[in-house]
């Protein structure tokens, strides 16, 4: 199997990571934060030193970087943590469903979301957001970078609106962390990503970044190793918002990621990947019925495609049963398929990584073009 599906979750993992992770399991049994003995210590310290590389990846504070579940878990504790009943927040219409459905949520509680369309002009796509951010605006969460489309969304200059305006601005950094630069400086106040993509760490993983400025209500409470006979859950970062054992094998696995992604470089990165996409287009763009769901404007490395009329998932399992592994539907964002009006057919989802090749990529160009005569 030839894999393609990267904006779901990296694979292969680096080598190192898988190292980490087995390591860890094997030698750091202590509960981290969970007393003082040499084991417990050596876990807290462990965890420690990721949280200090993944604050400085985003331009934070230690205190301020938190481990999640994953960029759902991020996205739900930063929605719910800094929206309040009865106000109004806006999204892009670009949003996965874990920024639709929380905000959904909150509509049992007087939440009112308004949608700011996304344009391959950048100057336009601004307009919108500034159109709709009211005196009622609590917060905008915005994706960087769409998970079906690839569109990069000018998010810096977003962020420069949302502070103009005095509103929070939440980022949905799971398909840039790792491929575009990111930071609780210049991007968002608040920034949600897996560890699992563009980072290369294990499943299970996330991050949660703040630069402080708005306070986050904690989505659980519960044993935080500190303050252990108050009843009131910790008021300070990161125990706050970090409730319940952490996942210490996969965030050392993480660790290794970052160092991976630090080495080959966000630039190189991004170069290589994208690379790989001109190289899928100008292969498939001349199939008869093929649809390419790319614009004018800036994009990462994924290509959404789709051959005639065939329905997304029957082309994504025809290529299964050719050896390849690409997403096909909707993958997991209601918002953005109504805009891209594929709500009847949904899209097939080409994203490579580090470890695919341009051969790699021909020969899947030729199991598209033979999709289509199928």
């Amino acid at each position: 199997m030839i894999y393609f599906d990267n904006s779901a979750t990296t694979y292969p993992k680096p080598v190192s990571v898988a190292q980490a992770v087995a390591s860890a399991v094997a030698k750091l049994g202590g509960n981290p934060g969970r007393g003082g003995h040499t084991m417990a210590m050596q876990s807290a310290q462990a965890v420690y030193k990721v949280r200090e590389q993944a604050a400085k990846m985003f331009g934070a504070k230690s205190e301020n970087t938190v481990f999640t579940l994953n960029c759902t878990h991020a996205l739900n504790t930063a929605i719910k943590g800094v929206v309040p009943p009865d106000s109004h927040v806006v999204i892009s219409s670009m949003e996965h469903n874990s920024v639709s459905r929380p905000i959904y949520a909150l509509g049992e509680k007087g939440v009112k979301c308004s949608i700011a369309r996304v344009c391959e002009d950048d100057d336009e796509t601004l307009e919108n957001f500034s159109k709709l951010i009211g005196k009622d605006t609590k917060a905008v969460i915005c994706t960087a970078v769409s998970n079906v489309t690839g569109k990069i969304l000018p998010i810096e200059r977003i962020y420069t609106l949302c502070k103009e305006k005095g509103v929070c601005l939440i980022c949905d950094g799971a398909q840039a962390a790792g491929v575009l630069p990111l930071s609780v400086n210049t991007c968002a106040d608040i920034i949600c990503t897996a560890g699992h993509k563009g980072l290369y760490g294990p499943s299970g993983t996330g991050l949660l970044i703040t630069n402080g400025v708005y306070p986050i209500l904690p989505l659980t409470e519960g044993g935080t190793g500190t303050t252990s006979l108050e009843t009131a859950q910790p008021d300070i970062m990161p125990e706050m918002l970090e409730s319940g054992t952490v996942n210490v094998p996969g965030i050392v696995g993480l660790g290794k990621g970052i160092e991976f992604v630090n080495s080959k470089g966000l630039a190189n990165i991004h170069a290589k990947e994208q690379r790989l996409c001109d190289i899928f287009i100008s292969y498939i763009k001349n199939i008869r019925g093929i649809k390419i769901y790319r614009g004018s404007g800036s994009y990462a490395p994924i290509v959404a495609f789709n051959v005639g009329d065939i329905h997304s998932s029957d082309t994504a399992q025809f290529l299964s049963d050719n050896g390849f592994a690409l997403r096909g539907g909707y993958q997991c964002a209601a918002v953005t398929h109504h805009f891209l009006k594929t709500l009847d057919q949904g899209v097939v989802r080409f994203s490579p990584s580090v470890f695919n090749s341009e051969k790699q990529v021909a020969l899947l160009a030729a199991a598209v073009k033979k999709s289509a005569n199928f």
